[in-house]
């Protein structure tokens, strides 16, 4: 008898329709065909074992199961269920009057308990598009499927469940989330806040700059400044997500497995913050099962690599390309996947290896020429990518002591919306442009040219300064995002100035002063 029952393969962010057919005729042997994996090739033997735990008996025939289309490479747990169901239909203890109905997902225990499986957004994505009436997973990936709408979602604690729901013995209820009060209820909830920083009030002024902007930055200081502890705390003073960005993001995240059972979507920009022992391969993805690596998943949120210089080489150069393109395309041998990621770098690092050049309080034990091969690990064209360079300086006990409470989150985050809604209003029309940090050449002298005496003050600077040539740019563009949190249509030369004072380590001197 011939059954034939539905499921997904996801490669990237797409899925793909499987129809799985299942044979039962006279014999004792088992073919499996369908460009299987090894975790597929071993469903037989978690089904075998589930059957008789359930209270079936596992068929003693001759079985063929197909995998269709089979030249579509199939991997991962998620088939067990669907395979499951197509030898129980195939061996009659199944209806077939509703297979075709429904699409199937999940991996099973030997007890017959259905356990989570990844990249389930993707598939109830596919299912909906099929037009398929619903989705049954398991009962913990049920929340994160039920945010598609149209789509009737299932989650069961077993194989057992799903054999009455599909024999209709037993009737069960479809998830449902609220997409959009689950979205605005949880949009503003951070556990970290401004309020909390005590001092420091240039490098807070300059990261409400670069969230204005979408720019990236990187701080520069010595051990206990606060680097980190004002990194932390960016997500909650940049814009919400928006519902459609929310989903791509929650999207990503599904084909990661990095969803919990209880998150059904993600509501804030995300924070991914690697260790620098991370290779380029973590960072990009593209491990054997196409998943995505750090950069996408901190897409339309924030990558924060601490202790910048301890990177390898090898994984700060990959970043290069993601961060001017906001996608990257990964090509191995068995597949090419694309995922975007639009995201805000920001980086910290000490400006020596001892950490305390130009403290106050410390001795610095190195020679300029330990502190210039220390930062020029960091190579030229990646630290062009930061359009601010911001210095922090240790703050004492008196000033600590005596600091009043930082200014809240969201007051911050008030100013940077203002300043966002110039720029989406600038750049409406324009496509993939959204933020100041995403102007091209014909847009920064569209947008960003500044006045007669305002070019003079830059070219003084550049001169005096010894900055570098691919500084200018940088400065326009972070001079317009001042402005528009200003209000000022026109960039003018205080903005100019201010700019300019974020580009410390392009100045010729940088190694042969003291901060």
């Amino acid at each position: 008898m011939l059954v034939k029952t539905y499921s997904a393969a996801v490669m990237g962010l797409e899925a793909s329709t499987i129809t799985i057919e299942v044979n039962l005729t006279k014999g004792v042997m088992f073919h499996l065909s369908g460009m299987a994996d090894t975790a597929v090739k071993e469903s037989y033997d978690r089904i075998s074992a589930a059957l008789p735990n359930i209270g079936f008996r596992t068929p003693v025939a001759n079985l063929t199961i197909n995998l269709s289309p089979a030249d579509l490479k199939k991997e991962g747990s998620g088939f067990d269920l669907p395979m499951a169901i197509g030898i129980l239909g195939a061996d009659g203890k199944i209806s077939n009057d509703h297979l075709q109905e429904y699409m199937l997902v999940g991996e099973l225990g030997l007890d017959g308990k259905l356990k989570p499986v990844r990249a389930v957004l993707p598939i109830a994505i596919r299912a909906r598009k099929e037009k398929f009436k619903g989705l049954i997973v398991p009962k913990d990936n049920a929340r994160e499927a039920a945010i598609v709408n149209n789509l009737e979602v299932y989650g069961m604690d077993n194989l057992a469940d799903v054999v009455a729901f599909l024999n209709g013995s037993n009737s069960y209820e479809p998830t449902f989330v609220d997409t959009r009060k689950e979205f605005y209820e949880h949009q503003y909830s951070y556990d970290l806040d401004f309020a909390e920083v005590k001092g420091q009030e240039s490098v807070k002024r300059a990261l409400e700059v670069a969230s204005a902007g979408s720019h990236n930055i990187i701080l520069i200081g010595p051990p206990g400044s606060g680097k980190s502890m004002m990194a932390k705390r960016l997500p909650s003073i940049l814009p919400p997500l928006s519902l459609a960005e929310s989903l791509e993001t929650t999207q990503i995240h599904s084909v990661a497995g990095k969803l919990g059972s209880n998150v059904s979507l993600i509501t804030q920009r995300p924070f991914r913050s690697p260790h620098h022992s991370t290779s380029h391969v973590a960072m990009t993805g593209g491990t054997a099962k196409a998943t995505p690596g750090e950069i996408s998943l901190a897409h339309n949120g924030i990558l924060y690599l601490d202790e910048l210089p301890e990177f390898s080489k090898a994984t700060l150069e990959v970043l290069r390309q993601p961060l001017e393109d906001r996608k990257i395309t990964i090509a191995r041998a068995n597949y090419t996947v694309e995922y975007p990621c639009s995201f805000m770098l920001v980086a910290s690092m000490n400006p020596c290896p001892c950490g305390y050049y130009g403290d106050p309080t410390h001795h610095c034990v190195c020679t300029p020429g330990q502190i210039q091969r220390y930062t020029s690990r960091i190579s030229g064209p990646l630290m062009d990518r930061f359009d601010l360079q911001v210095e922090c300086q240790a703050l004492s006990y008196n000033d600590l002591a005596k600091a009043p409470p930082g200014e809240p989150s969201s007051a911050i985050r008030e100013r940077v919306l203002k300043a966002r809604q110039t720029q989406e209003h600038r750049f409406q029309g324009q496509k993939g442009i959204h933020s100041n940090a995403q102007m091209t050449e014909r847009m920064i002298h569209q947008y960003a040219e500044p006045d007669e005496s305002s070019l003079e003050l830059l070219r003084m600077a550049m001169e005096r300064l010894k900055l570098s040539a691919r500084a200018y740019n940088r400065i326009l563009k972070v001079a317009r995002t001042i402005a528009d949190l200003e209000g000022s249509e026109k960039v003018q030369s205080q903005h100019i100035a201010e700019a300019v004072g974020y580009r410390n380590l392009d100045r010729g001197d940088w190694a042969e002063r003291g901060i």
